[in-house]
């Protein structure tokens, strides 16, 4: 199912929960580009529309969600995570800079 069809389904068909957290499984696996190999409970991903903004990261764990600058790597927004993790966070995208900003130029086409 491509983003464009998820999106034609959601606007056909009431939004309960199962057609809710369907959509949202199909959109982020064709809309949301994760960052491969980086291991742990954090999923590091771009919207496939950021591409115009400046080079930057969105993390996810459970319900938690932040975004990360990547030049320089700084906080952009958090919501839900410590400050304790934000910490973790920031260390692991220093570890992993040249993959994700590689990944980041291969979905956007730099």
């Amino acid at each position: 199912m491509t983003p464009n069809q998820a999106k034609s389904i959601a606007a056909k068909k009431p939004c309960g929960p199962f057609i809710f957290f369907s959509l949202r499984a199909h959109l982020e696996v064709f809309a949301l580009p994760t960052v491969p190999g980086i291991p742990g409970p954090y999923r590091f991903f771009f919207y496939s529309f950021d591409c115009n903004e400046p080079m930057h990261v969105h993390v996810r764990r459970d319900r938690a969600v932040g975004e990360f600058w990547l030049e320089p790597v700084v906080l952009a927004s958090n919501n839900g995570f410590s400050a304790k993790e934000l910490n973790q966070i920031r260390k692991i995208i220093l570890d992993n800079l040249d993959l994700i900003r590689e990944t980041w130029d291969e979905h956007c086409g730099q």
